[in-house]
């Protein structure tokens, strides 16, 4: 597809886990390392770790080099600093640094890589398929554990209310 500026978007070919295998992959998981975390409130994964801390089994590990603590937790400052290997590793990175967070999950032994939503790399995706890991990519994990546990409404909260029907009024 190309923009009124010439550039040209490549075309995306990968495909991804289906919704049951990316359900089977959080199902499995015991542990979480997010990669990329922060403790600005204003940061999507801030945002994340806060919702899978309050509504996930997962044991979350925050990967950040320059941070101590992140939501009363210890900062981690690389994955193979972290006291077990994860079995997810969800990034929040910029584009040019996937590559170098998959060799490190490939160091430690992460199963799954989850790349977030607006984040894409076909050759990380392959590589990392290639050496064994599952790889999901431009989707949030968060929204997907909220969808397949029955805790998201529009604004991707939960409202305690699992039903395809408006309640009523009186």
């Amino acid at each position: 597809m190309s923009s009124s500026t010439g550039n040209t978007t490549p075309e995306r070919t990968w495909e991804g886990p289906s919704a049951p295998e990316r359900l089977n992959l959080l199902r499995s998981a015991r542990s979480v390392a997010i990669v990329g975390a922060s403790d600005k409130p204003s940061r999507a994964s801030y945002f994340v770790a806060t919702y899978l801390q309050s509504s996930s089994p997962y044991r979350l590990y925050f990967v950040n080099p320059v941070a101590k603590e992140i939501l009363g937790q210890p900062a981690y400052a690389s994955l193979k600093d972290l006291p077990e290997v994860p079995d997810v590793v969800d990034v929040f990175r910029k584009h040019d640094d996937l590559p170098s967070v998959l060799q490190d999950a490939l160091d430690v032994g992460a199963r799954t890589l989850w790349l977030q939503l607006g984040s894409w790399h076909e050759d990380v995706a392959r590589d990392a398929e290639a050496a064994g890991l599952d790889v999901v990519m431009d989707r949030c994990i968060k929204i997907e554990h909220a969808r397949f546990h029955g805790g998201l409404n529009l604004a991707g909260f939960n409202t305690g209310v699992i039903s395809s029907k408006r309640q009523l009024t009186s």
